[in-house]
């Protein structure tokens, strides 16, 4: 196996990511050492129990010493507490990073806490299930996905390698771009999707007993896939809202005259309009199956339970 990336990673989050990355890191060689280091005293004592690091004690100082490599893996809201809880055993010339799906509000709150000598790059690996907490990590999670590095303009270059390497290591097809520019394109691919799920969803919910029921037993692909959507961790999606608001609010703006068109349309039997709208969209759908960011698969590729 080749050399290790980085000799020690010190993971701050020991969730769905943070144990993936664990996972994978030790799957692929991507670090010589791994350390976990959560708040939770019973996800400490699970992790511990899984084996997923080399390091799993929940002492900061203990998690930090020597790792040249230390990823937040936090819901956005907590990143600027854990910054300054962990900045005094940060090592100088290591990188901190984190995982966020937010990148302006991340940086705002972490630089300040930045120490002299710490390389700070914020990333954001677009990867995920509705699962959380240390045991729905997999190593496999980050496959073929994209890793959206946003390092500031006065970044080190060689820092800004070394965190490209380590997610390419672990499966990941890695990209930079300015924070700005992320927390526009995920409002758009990522942020509002969610949000139009659980509004569906929501939806279903205001009905009637009977009729909810009814909703749930007959619920076909389409209200079950929101479903998988809106199951996602409410913690992390509040913070991602409040911390993305300006551009999710732009592309809820957009969203909602679209669907203002696709009203005047039925009511006035445009067939035509609508199926040339459809046409287009799906178009979009073929693209990303080509780009291997789906499967082209019937029943997207579930496998039949009863197999």
């Amino acid at each position: 196996m080749a050399e290790p990336i980085v000799q020690r990673v010190a993971l701050v989050g020991a969730g769905l990511i943070g144990s993936s990355i664990a996972r994978a890191a030790r799957e692929y060689g991507a670090a010589r050492e791994i350390a976990i280091l959560d708040a939770s005293d019973a996800v400490m004592a699970r992790v511990r129990e899984i084996g997923i690091a080399d390091e799993a004690s929940g002492d900061p100082a203990k998690a930090l010493a020597g790792a040249d490599l230390v990823i937040i893996c936090t819901p956005v809201g907590v990143c600027e507490t854990v910054a300054q809880s962990i900045a005094p055993f940060l090592e100088t010339g290591a990188i901190l990073s984190d995982v966020g799906s937010v990148k302006s509000a991340v940086v705002a709150q972490v630089a300040p806490h930045v120490p002299e000598g710490v390389h700070f790059i914020p990333a954001h690996p677009i990867a995920g299930t509705e699962f959380s907490g240390p045991d729905a990590g997999f190593a496999t999670l980050f496959q073929n996905r994209w890793c959206l590095l946003t390092p500031p303009e006065d970044a080190d270059a060689a820092a800004v390698e070394t965190l490209g390497a380590f997610w390419t290591r672990i499966g990941a097809k890695v990209e930079a771009m300015s924070a700005d520019h992320h927390d526009k394109v995920l409002a758009l691919t990522s942020h509002l999707p969610h949000l139009i799920a659980y509004n569906i969803v929501g939806t279903a919910e205001d009905f009637g007993e009977q009729t909810r029921s009814e909703v749930i037993k007959f619920s076909a692909s389409g209200f079950r896939d929101f479903t998988r959507i809106a199951a996602s961790d409410p913690t992390m999606w509040r913070d991602i809202f409040l911390n993305n608001r300006e551009a999710v609010l732009e592309m809820l703006g957009r969203f909602n005259e679209d669907l203002s068109a696709l009203q005047r349309m039925i009511r006035r039997g445009d067939g035509q309009g609508l199926f040339d709208f459809f046409a287009r969209t799906r178009a979009i759908r073929r693209s990303i199956v080509e780009q291997g960011q789906d499967t082209a698969a019937p029943d997207f590729g579930r496998r039949d339970k009863s197999a």
